[in-house]
């Protein structure tokens, strides 16, 4: 698989950066080009509600990236942030308190992507346009979407299990693990992993797991080990890093070796999993470029500006405008040309302690 160099990740970013830039200024075939452009008040709010602890990205990059990013565009402008801790009742109530605060955009990761229909109901009555970002909300029309190809997410991580298993594919059988039910993306991840591995692997269980949560994917495994009647496990197919984690637990406990696992999200715990030989790959999906190309978004509205979208996305309310990001896949020979190249990750958190002899074997210094 080609894997874009730092330096050509950085062009292509900056591409798309000039792009939004001149789509302010009118120049991409914006419907609103001929509109004034509006200076965001003194106290300009934007809301970013974001759906969950549990994957760590969402505090740990995506808020700040976002905020600093919004900082630099608009000195003025004030971020409104809030967790929901997977939980769409929270969520909503979030959402209503910002509304009533006077946020101006909503950049939204819904818990749940058709209850969060309501939310953008009670924005729109407001006249407050709705960023949908890293999930999709549907049934009704949002503003915009931003995320990553997601199919392709799916893809990636069959495509790398199946690598891995090699001449083996047809020797045992799969454990299938999905993310949330109520997440769009995780119904992408799956057509995307079946459009791959289905008529070439064998699935003793498929599970979909509640809230993405990894404990919920470990009790799962462990009840569908105990029932398997002598059925060879050979590889996991996870949807995301926590999930991966909570399959790896569950048959470290009943005694069982290490085999194929994927993964999503890069985070740094899997990332160590991958150099102890206990997970196979993950999916790098560079959060930073995301995070920041939703702040300009927001900016845009706020000033009124609507930039070109270069896609579109069906979200059963209609075509929406949206921007795709390229997912990437890790596997230990890669970290060092992925998310170490490109700073996700350091060195030094990734090869503290029993790690740094795997990370010596693997070219990545700490």
């Amino acid at each position: 698989m080609r894997v874009l160099t730092t330096a050509a990740a950085r062009l292509a970013g900056m591409g798309l950066t000039l792009s939004l830039v001149l789509a302010g200024c009118g120049l991409t075939g914006s419907s609103e080009a001929t509109t004034a452009l509006k200076v965001p008040g003194p106290q300009a709010r934007v809301a970013l509600l974001l759906p969950e602890v549990a994957a760590s990205r969402y505090e740990a990059a995506d808020q700040p990236y976002f905020a600093q990013k919004l900082k630099e565009l608009c000195p003025g402008c004030t971020v409104d942030y809030r967790n929901a801790e997977q939980d769409a009742a929270k969520q909503l109530q979030q959402a209503k308190d910002a509304l009533d605060k006077g946020a101006e955009v909503l950049v939204l990761t819904p818990v749940d992507s058709v209850a969060a229909g309501e939310i953008v109901t009670l924005a729109k009555a407001k006249k407050v346009p709705v960023i949908s970002y890293d999930r999709l909300v549907l049934g009704v029309p949002v503003d915009y979407y931003i995320s990553f190809d997601n199919a392709k997410v799916g893809s990636l991580q069959a495509t790398a299990l199946l690598d891995a298993l090699g001449a083996d594919a047809g020797s045992g059988k799969i454990l299938w693990i999905n993310g949330s039910p109520t997440d769009n993306n995780a119904t992408l991840f799956k057509q995307g992993a079946h459009a791959v591995l289905d008529g070439k692997v064998s699935i003793a269980g498929e599970y979909d797991t509640i809230d993405w949560n990894p404990d919920n994917a470990k009790a799962w495994t462990a009840r569908t080990l105990a029932q398997l009647d002598g059925q060879k496990i050979i590889g996991v197919y996870a949807a995301n890093d926590g999930t991966a984690g909570g399959a790896i637990a569950a048959m470290h406990a009943a005694g069982l070796g290490d085999v194929p696992v994927t993964g999503q999200d890069a985070e740094t715990g899997a990332l160590q999993r991958i150099l102890a030989g206990e997970q196979y790959m993950t999916v790098y999906k560079a959060i930073r470029p995301e995070a920041e190309k939703a702040a300009e978004l927001a900016n845009d509205l706020l000033r009124g500006q609507h930039p070109k979208a270069p896609a579109t996305v069906d979200n059963k309310a209609g075509q929406v405008p949206s921007f795709l990001l390229d997912p990437v896949a890790v596997t230990r020979d890669t970290i060092a040309t992925t998310v170490i190249a490109d700073g996700f990750v350091t060195p030094g958190s990734l090869c503290a302690g029993q790690y740094a002899t795997a990370c010596k074997a693997a070219g990545i210094g700490g």
